[in-house]
């Protein structure tokens, strides 16, 4: 088993399309296995400038000026979009990909980006059932040929003829794959078993990503799901360097104590990240999103495609 690594941005920190379009254009080149990124609207601290970019709009370009890295959120808010318009933007990027895209969807967690631009919060059990909802929608107008219908408590679709369709069929759902994340250790697995292609865990400690994907495993069988179809993956910030003042400095440059990024990230000199990916693998997962937060240091990504990925 082999670890696929995948690089994972946080716009909304201060981020222009350009800059994101030099890391995507990066990551492929040196063949990291995907690029994604946040979709937020505001920053968790500092200013933000010079503003958010919209995360469907920032990949649709990515896609016309890449070739082969495929192309996601981690993870888009189902407070953000109605499921309708959300699966046509998804489906056209889709094809503006030649099929490279994956669609992370939840339930939406930083109410202050709400109040900011005028988005409603409901309350965390209403964000649930919307984010079920969507996901039978979205994963429905792309499933099936035409006529689709679906009489929910937030949403109500008739007659749709489901178009545009996306490029990808492989998926759970016969579309674009679809990613599901999180620590509920009720509804969260569920929804995953039921409509997930992947479940990531975003930034957990290592045992409690452990004891999660056990939960979805146990939803999976509950519904007669192989839990084998399912990819597991977990994110974690990267602090990454060839000996201990690299990494210092790394550190220091997105505002983090390195013993801290030991303990709760993939940090540490080469070896040492080597050794942590190890251990991942070794629970069954096969992915990693490698959060990116200076933007600006692309030597981070060559010192890990060169020295890390080979050897995962």
């Amino acid at each position: 088993m082999t670890m696929e690594l995948r690089i994972f941005t946080e716009p909304q920190q201060g981020a222009t399309y350009d800059d994101l379009l030099a890391v995507a254009q990066e990551a492929e080149e040196l063949g990291f296995g995907a690029f994604f990124r946040s979709d937020h609207y505001l920053a968790m601290a500092g200013d933000g400038m010079p503003g958010p970019t919209d995360a469907w709009t920032t990949l649709a370009g990515i896609a016309r000026e890449t070739q082969s890295i495929r192309l996601g959120t981690l993870v888009t808010s189902a407070t953000f979009r109605l499921p309708g318009p959300l699966a046509i933007q998804v489906a056209q990027v889709d094809q503006m990909s030649d099929g490279r895209v994956e669609l992370g969807l939840g339930a939406g967690w930083f109410e202050a980006e709400h109040r900011a631009y005028g988005i409603p919060f409901p309350p965390l059990k209403e964000r649930f059932e919307v984010l079920a909802e969507q996901l039978e929608i979205v994963t429905g107008l792309w499933s099936t040929e035409g006529g689709y219908a679906f009489d929910g408590a937030h949403y109500q679709v008739s007659d749709s003829p489901g178009l545009p369709k996306p490029v990808q069929r492989g998926g759970l759902a016969g579309g674009v794959p679809v990613l599901i994340g999180g620590g509920g250790k009720k509804k969260t697995p569920a929804l995953a078993a039921r409509f997930a292609d992947e479940f990531n865990n975003p930034f957990a400690p290592f045992d409690d990503a452990v004891a999660q994907n056990d939960r979805v495993r146990a939803a999976c069988e509950a519904i007669d799901r192989d839990p084998a179809s399912m990819i597991f993956s977990s994110a974690l910030v990267l602090c990454v360097g060839e000996n201990e003042a690299e990494v210092e400095r790394r550190a220091a440059a997105i505002g983090r104590e390195v013993p801290e990024l030991r303990q709760n990230g993939l940090a540490g000199t080469v070896e040492e990240v080597v050794d942590k990916i190890g251990r991942y693998t070794e629970t069954g997962q096969t992915r990693l999103y490698l959060q990116t937060l200076d933007l600006s240091d692309l030597d981070h990504l060559r010192l890990v495609a060169e020295q890390v990925m080979p050897r995962v």
